[in-house]
């Protein structure tokens, strides 16, 4: 067989099947009717962590590094936005913009750094920089310390949109966590994606090939970085204020915990893990229930239980959906 009808074979493997895109379409139009039923702002939120969440999933899920520093990528993002709506007053799009500029180069600084280490070594540089990160943020006097950066507005997108209106704010925030799906998704499914899952599994056989490891794992770290970026300042546009919890290492804990109970290596996974985390939040805050107790329960059960996540349970047990 040529390399040409090798490649044909796999890029046809990995074609969605008709019946996948009818349900994700199916999905999307659900979710552009979800403000009819449930309130926006909690859906927005939701939205707003499976983002971050999905970031995240493509440094591990596919690259097989485990950041402990995800954090200063997502409250990064929430302080330059906010910065830049209430400082500079300019349109939403050229804040977030500038979020997620901020967040690349973030990226690009710490990735440079983390990048030469492997497995835990990797993950607790990544922790001590995202730490350095947060104590800048204490100490920078553009962040406003303990207060945060607050009371500013939203803005017009594009000076026409009023974004005041959350229903408004839902449909714009829905837009583009959806586009940054299926950005998500075509870099998984690109060359480069297979490469990086390649790396993931035999990283010896990958440099053996030829291939620049260390290049890959970088632009992985950079663009989910970015993706991070992304999220929170979605997040610091939809609450209106940026604050320390954003870059605190309680953040990145939660994005991993998100992402393990919904699976990783899927896309569907840290959405489901997302979900169910925020989810449980919102309703237990009202409960007088301790939401950490719960949320450390829930992630024992997994780990004990079902350790492949909750998409990855269920990939396992129907193979002709998990061979898609």
């Amino acid at each position: 067989m040529t390399v040409a009808k090798e490649y044909e074979s796999v890029a046809e493997a990995r074609r969605p099947h008709p019946a996948q895109r009818i349900l994700v379409l199916a999905l999307i139009g659900v979710l552009m009717l979800l403000p009819l039923w449930f309130y926006p702002v909690l859906l927005m939120k939701l939205m707003c962590f499976a983002l971050f969440a999905s970031a995240f999933n493509l440094l591990l899920g596919y690259g097989g590094l485990l950041s402990f520093g995800h954090a200063a990528f997502f409250g990064g993002a929430a302080y330059f936005t906010a910065h830049a709506l209430k400082v500079w007053e300019v349109n939403p799009e050229v804040a977030i913009l500038a979020g997620v500029g901020g967040a690349l180069v973030l990226g690009l600084v710490i990735g440079l750094l983390a990048v030469r280490r492997q497995g835990i070594y990797f993950a607790m540089v990544t922790l001590a920089l995202s730490q350095m990160f947060y104590f800048f943020c204490l100490q920078a006097p553009f962040t406003q310390g303990e207060d945060g950066i607050q009371g500013f507005s939203r803005g017009k997108l594009f000076g026409v949109i009023d974004l005041a209106d959350s229903t408004t704010l839902y449909y714009v925030v829905a837009v583009v966590f959806v586009a940054s799906l299926f950005a998500i998704w075509r870099i998984v499914h690109s060359p480069y994606g297979m490469i990086l899952q390649a790396i993931r599994e035999n990283e010896p056989r990958a440099i053996s090939l030829g291939y620049s490891v260390q290049r890959y794992k970088l632009g992985a770290f950079v663009m989910s970085a970015g993706f991070a970026g992304l999220a929170g300042s979605l997040k610091a546009l939809l609450f209106q204020f940026a604050t320390l919890t954003d870059v605190n290492w309680h953040m990145s804990g939660e994005v991993i915990l998100m992402t393990l109970l919904g699976g990783i290596g899927s896309i569907a996974g840290p959405i489901v893990g997302a979900g169910l985390v925020v989810t449980l939040q919102n309703y237990l805050a009202t409960t007088g229930v301790p939401v950490t107790t719960v949320l450390g329960a829930t992630f024992m059960v997994c780990v004990l239980v079902f350790r492949r996540g909750i998409v990855g349970e269920l990939r396992h047990r129907l193979p002709a959906w998990g061979r898609k």
